[in-house]
C-alpha cells in the first residue's frame, strides 16, 4: 500500500498571519504597490471563476483583487507572489509522532505529502523547516501545485499515480475529516487524527497492512465503537 500524510495540522504546525489581509497588504506596501482603502473587502471577494474543488493560487487571487481596484502590477517584478509568499513565511514545529508515523509508513511502501496549501513555496520551505525533510517522501503533492483541492477526488489521485499505486491502495493520514476524507471518495482509506492520534499511528498502519486495503471496511470510528 501507499500512504499519504496531510501536512499542516498533522505532521507540523505553522503559525499563520492572523489577519491574511493586512500581511499582505504590508508586504505589497513593501514593494511599493498601492493598497486600495477598501482592501479588507477585495481580499473577501471571489475574482476568480474557478470550478468546484480547484485551488486558486492565493497569488492569483491577490493580483485579480487589486485590478478590481484598477491597481495595475505590471512592471512590479511579481510583487503579488512575493508579497503572498513572504506574508506567510511559516515558523515550524513538527508534531510529537511525526517523524515515528513517517518511519512506519515507510515500512509498507511508498510515501507522499497531500495538502492543501494555496500559497506557493510554503510547502517546500515548511519541509525545509521541519524535522523531517523532502527526501523522507517519495512523492510532495500540493493543491496549488496540481490545480484540486481536497476532498477533491483529483488530488488524490494524483497522489496515488505518483506514488504508483492504485487509489484503492491508498491511506491518507490527516487530522480534517471534511478534507482528508475525500480519499474514500477515490476508494482509499482515511486515517483521522480525531480517531487515531499521531502517536497511534504506527498501530493502525500496521492493522492495516496485515490484510488488503479495504475500501468497504470500517473506520477508525467504527473500530472504537467495537
Amino acid at each position: 500500500m501507499g500512504v499519504s500524510f496531510d501536512l499542516f495540522g498533522t505532521l507540523v504546525t505553522v503559525d499563520r498571519p492572523d489577519d491574511p489581509a493586512a500581511a499582505v497588504a504590508r508586504e505589497l506596501e513593501r514593494r511599493d504597490v498601492p493598497v486600495p482603502d477598501d482592501w479588507e473587502t477585495a481580499y473577501r471577494e471571489r475574482h476568480v471563476d474557478a470550478p468546484e474543488g480547484a485551488e486558486v493560487p492565493l497569488p492569483a487571487h491577490v493580483a485579480r483583487a487589486l485590478a478590481s481596484r484598477g491597481v495595475d502590477l505590471a512592471g512590479t517584478g511579481n510583487a503579488a507572489r512575493r508579497a503572498v509568499v513572504s506574508a506567510f513565511d511559516p515558523t515550524v514545529e513538527t508534531r510529537s509522532g511525526a517523524i515515528a508515523a513517517i518511519e512506519a509508513a515507510r515500512e509498507y511502501g511508498p510515501v507522499a505529502i497531500c495538502s492543501n496549501c494555496s500559497v506557493p513555496e510554503l510547502v517546500g520551505r515548511t519541509l525545509v523547516r521541519a524535522a523531517f525533510g523532502r527526501n523522507d517522501f517519495d512523492a510532495v503533492v500540493s493543491s496549488v501545485g496540481c490545480g484540486w483541492r481536497k476532498p477533491a477526488p483529483e488530488i488524490f489521485a494524483e497522489t496515488a499515480d505518483q506514488l504508483g499505486v492504485a487509489p484503492a491502495d491508498l491511506v491518507h493520514v490527516g487530522d480534517d475529516p471534511r478534507t482528508d476524507g475525500g480519499i474514500e471518495q477515490v476508494g482509499g482509506t482515511a486515517v483521522l487524527l480525531e480517531e487515531t492520534p499521531l502517536e497511534a499511528v504506527p498501530d493502525r498502519l500496521a492493522t492495516l497492512a496485515d490484510g488488503p486495503v479495504n475500501p468497504n471496511g470500517p473506520t477508525d470510528a467504527e473500530e472504537r465503537g467495537r
